[in-house]
């Protein structure tokens, strides 16, 4: 990974974490330049005082400097600046997450499509071991919510629907999502044993969110980067990533943390795709490319059926002519079909699939 550059950087920093404000960080990039911008701001928490257990031992709350401001109008203007930054640096098909809790994140949403974003979901990130409500006068506060939006209304976006569904047991993935907080051997601690950061985010909830949104190489953008969550989930996955983070602390926890992730194998990179993103061939490329000849006799799957190759890409059988869908409906009788798993052809005695066929180019087009 490179070394932290400076606010002054005019190329993609690629696998980098900037220093500096994120505003100014983020003004200093390439318009157009990033695919997906995952944005853990300052909650703006209000905290009055300071909060204990029931045993008086004091809960470790998030009260440092970065999270404080002036008024809510102060903290609007703050949104309102680097949600414009990140617009500008988004590409046209690109998307963007923000989290936040209920002390912020209404605000911010109400800035996000004021600058223009258009809102595609919200998603509940419910946790499965939150903080108890230690003054019990309010409900214990078990969830974040993240804003889910494109960069304008009818722009095209990256959404790997099939994926998801695969990594939720073949079911379509839902907009609450049940994760645990980190603890244990994933929460950084700092050279005293203490949290490296109040507010990290669980490895779980980015690797989710790129699998989802995201396809390897994009590049990831982090204005608000902490101790590199977004870094090393991307660096795994196969994506490259630009972090923006002022707090010196954070960047030197963050590079430690990301240097020693391995990423994983391109084999294991790839996921679960929707039949209609797999490029069109059509049947009569077979044809021009010499894969299947004109008069070559095509049969059906169940042995019934015969049909002629034409030079055109079309088929001819029983008084029938088409394409591979119409010819094989017409001969079954039925309202459709799909002639790619319908017709077969003969190999040195052995018969294989059209779709073989198909597949084969495929994945010349996919290298």
């Amino acid at each position: 990974m490179n070394k932290t550059m400076t606010k002054g950087a005019a190329a993609l920093p690629l696998n980098t974490i900037i220093g500096g404000d994120c505003v100014e960080a983020m003004n200093s990039l390439p318009a157009n330049s990033v695919d997906l911008i995952f944005a853990d701001p300052p909650y703006n928490l209000q905290l009055k005082g300071q909060l204990h257990r029931p045993d008086n031992s004091k809960v470790d709350a998030v009260d440092d400097h970065w999270d404080q401001f002036s008024s809510f109008q102060a903290y609007d203007q703050f949104t309102r600046e680097w949600l414009k930054a990140a617009r500008r640096v988004l590409k046209p098909n690109g998307s963007i997450w923000v989290i936040g809790s209920y002390h912020n994140i209404f605000r911010v949403g109400a800035v996000l499509q004021d600058e223009g974003y258009w809102v595609l979901n919200d998603v509940i990130w419910r946790k499965s071991n939150p903080m108890p409500n230690f003054r019990g006068k309010r409900f214990t506060n078990a969830h974040e919510t993240m804003i889910w939006a494109s960069k304008s209304e009818g722009a095209k976006y990256t959404f790997n629907y099939e994926a998801l569904k695969a990594l939720n047991e073949g079911i379509q993935m839902r907009s609450d999502w049940v994760l645990p907080i980190c603890t244990g051997h994933e929460r950084i601690k700092d050279e005293n044993g203490d949290k490296a950061h109040p507010t990290q985010k669980p490895e779980s909830l980015l690797h989710r969110i790129l699998v989802g949104a995201t396809n390897p190489g994009d590049v990831v953008l982090d204005p608000f980067f902490g101790t590199g969550t977004t870094g090393a989930v991307a660096k795994m996955l196969g994506r490259e990533f630009i972090g923006i983070e002022r707090e010196e602390a954070y960047r030197k926890v963050a590079e430690k943390r990301i240097k020693a992730v391995r990423k994983f194998d391109r084999e294991a990179l790839e996921v679960s795709a929707s039949k209609r993103a797999a490029p069109r061939v059509p049947f009569g490329q077979l044809v021009e490319r010499g894969m299947l000849r004109p008069g070559e006799e095509l049969y059906s799957m169940n042995r019934r059926h015969k049909a002629k190759v034409r030079a055109d890409g079309t088929l001819i059988g029983d008084n029938i002519k088409g394409s591979i869908h119409q010819v094989g409906a017409h001969l079954e009788n039925a309202p459709s079909c799909n002639g790619w798993t319908y017709w077969c052809f003969k190999r040195d005695g052995k018969t294989v699939p059209i779709d073989v066929l198909r597949q084969q180019i495929r994945a010349e087009m996919q290298n």
